[in-house]
């Protein structure tokens, strides 16, 4: 299951570890993305809190955590080609973590009907 968060990040969820990017949303608005900042690996993330950044030729956002866990893997990929989230956000995760409190944290997250909606009334 996929879940979004109103600062545009997504957690796709598999078993007991979630895979967190930007929506492709938050990667068209950006533009073309040349960097991303990650967290290292065996960090702690907190729903709600900074993660890391993402910055294109237009801007730089924050990274907001829309889980809670314990960073597992990084995305390696793209240290090396940042452009990778704008080809298809949603194969190329930020992060992985070993989710903490599943339930608790996607209760107030969106799904996919449900974010289309949120940012066709809340374009930012």
């Amino acid at each position: 299951m996929i879940y979004y968060s109103k600062t545009h990040e997504y957690v796709r969820v598999e078993g007991t570890k979630g895979y967190i990017g930007v929506s492709d949303y938050a990667q068209k608005s950006l533009g073309n993305v040349v960097y991303v900042d990650m967290p290292d690996l065996g960090e702690t993330i907190e729903k709600g809190e900074e993660f890391g950044a993402i910055e294109s030729v237009k801007a730089a956002s924050d990274l907001i955590a829309p889980v809670s866990g314990e960073v597992v893997e990084v995305n390696e990929a793209l240290s090396e080609n940042p452009r990778l989230v704008n080809q298809d956000p949603m194969a190329n995760w930020i992060i992985a973590v070993e989710l903490t409190s599943l339930a608790a944290d996607v209760a107030d997250l969106m799904d996919a009907d449900a974010y289309e909606a949120y940012v066709a009334t809340n374009p930012h």
